[in-house]
C-alpha cells in the first residue's frame, strides 16, 4: 500500500512540475509519442508522424502545450516558437562523444559528465571512415553547441551536441568592491549544472590570494574575467628599492607612484625627488635591473 502511494505521488509530481519544451527532441521512430517528452510510455499519445521521405518534423509550441495540458500534463512552458521531432541517425558517434567528453574534462577541475547526445545535423546514414573532430576554443562555456568532424579530403559535417553536467562553482554572497581581497566570507561553493557561462568559472580559491578586478555583484558566479593576484604595492606608499653597483647591495626608501602586482615595472620616487623605474619583486619591495 505505502509502495502504491508513493509510485502515485511521483506520478503527480510529474504532471504538475514545471517543465521547459526542448527545441529538439531526436527520436527512435517516425511515429513521435508524448513519452519522447514525458518519459511515460504506459499514458502516452500520439503527437505527430515524420514523413517517409524527410528526416524531421515540427509542431507548434503552444499546439504541443495544449495536447500535454489535455492529457494531465500541466506547467509546461517554451522559449522557442517551434519543437522540431529528428529522426535520429543510424550511426556510431561514440568516437565524437569521447572528443567530446576528453575537451571538457580538460576544461574543468571536476566536471561530473551524465550524458553526452550527438546528433548530424542533417540525416546521416554512416559516417566517413578517416576523419578528426574539430571543437571551438570557447565551446566549453556553454552546455550544448555545434562542432563539426573534417576529412582528409577538407569535407565537413556538422553535429548538434547537449551536454548534461554538473561543477562547482564560486558565488558572491554579497556586492565584492573592486581592489578587495577575496575570502571565504566573499563566497559560497555550489555545485551547478553547466548551462551557458559569459566567462569561465574560477575552479580555485585556496591555492592563491586574489582581489576582485571589477565590482562584482551579489549572487554572480565569479569568473577568471573577475578577479586578479593582488597589489602587494600601492600608490602613495613608502617602499624599499634595491640595486646593484659596483658589486655592492645599496637599499633605499621611494615613494611608490602607482600601485603593482609582482613583476610590475612601475616609477618611483627618491627622497631627491627624482622618479625612477623599478620592478616589483614583493610586498613593498622592488629593485632596480
Amino acid at each position: 500500500m505505502l509502495l502504491k502511494l508513493i509510485v502515485l505521488l511521483l506520478f503527480c509530481f510529474n504532471l504538475y512540475a514545471n517543465m521547459e519544451l526542448r527545441g529538439v527532441y531526436y527520436v527512435d521512430s517516425r511515429e513521435v509519442n508524448s513519452s519522447v517528452i514525458t518519459g511515460d510510455k504506459k499514458n502516452c499519445f500520439q503527437i505527430l508522424t515524420i514523413p517517409e521521405n524527410d528526416y524531421l518534423d515540427k509542431i507548434k509550441s503552444k499546439e504541443l502545450i495544449k495536447m500535454l495540458d489535455k492529457n494531465r500534463y500541466k506547467n509546461y512552458k517554451h522559449k522557442s516558437s517551434y519543437v522540431n521531432f529528428v529522426l535520429k541517425s543510424p550511426i556510431d558517434t561514440s568516437f565524437i562523444k569521447q572528443r567530446l567528453r576528453e575537451y571538457y574534462t580538460k576544461q574543468y577541475d571536476a566536471i561530473e559528465i551524465e550524458d553526452i547526445i550527438v546528433e548530424p545535423r542533417a540525416y546521416m546514414q554512416t559516417l566517413p571512415k578517416d576523419y578528426i573532430v574539430e571543437i571551438r576554443s570557447r565551446d566549453y562555456l556553454f552546455s550544448d553547441g555545434t562542432i563539426n568532424i573534417k576529412t582528409p579530403q577538407n569535407k565537413k559535417y556538422f553535429f548538434n551536441y547537449y551536454i548534461k553536467a554538473r561543477l562547482t562553482v564560486f558565488q558572491s554572497r554579497e556586492k565584492i568592491k573592486k581592489d578587495t581581497k577575496i575570502t571565504p566570507l566573499h563566497y559560497i561553493q555550489k555545485k551547478i549544472l553547466l548551462d551557458r557561462f559569459r566567462a569561465k568559472p574560477l575552479q580555485d580559491m585556496d591555492s592563491t590570494q586574489l582581489q576582485a578586478k571589477r565590482h562584482i555583484p551579489k549572487g554572480r558566479i565569479i569568473t577568471y574575467n573577475d578577479v586578479e593576484s593582488p597589489d602587494v604595492v600601492r600608490r602613495d606608499a613608502m617602499i624599499n628599492v634595491t640595486m646593484v653597483k659596483e658589486g655592492m647591495v645599496i637599499t633605499f626608501s621611494a615613494k611608490a607612484l602607482q600601485d603593482a602586482k609582482v613583476n610590475d615595472i612601475i616609477k618611483v620616487q627618491n627622497s631627491n625627488g627624482k622618479t625612477l623605474k623599478v620592478k616589483v619583486t614583493g610586498n613593498n619591495r622592488a629593485e632596480i635591473e
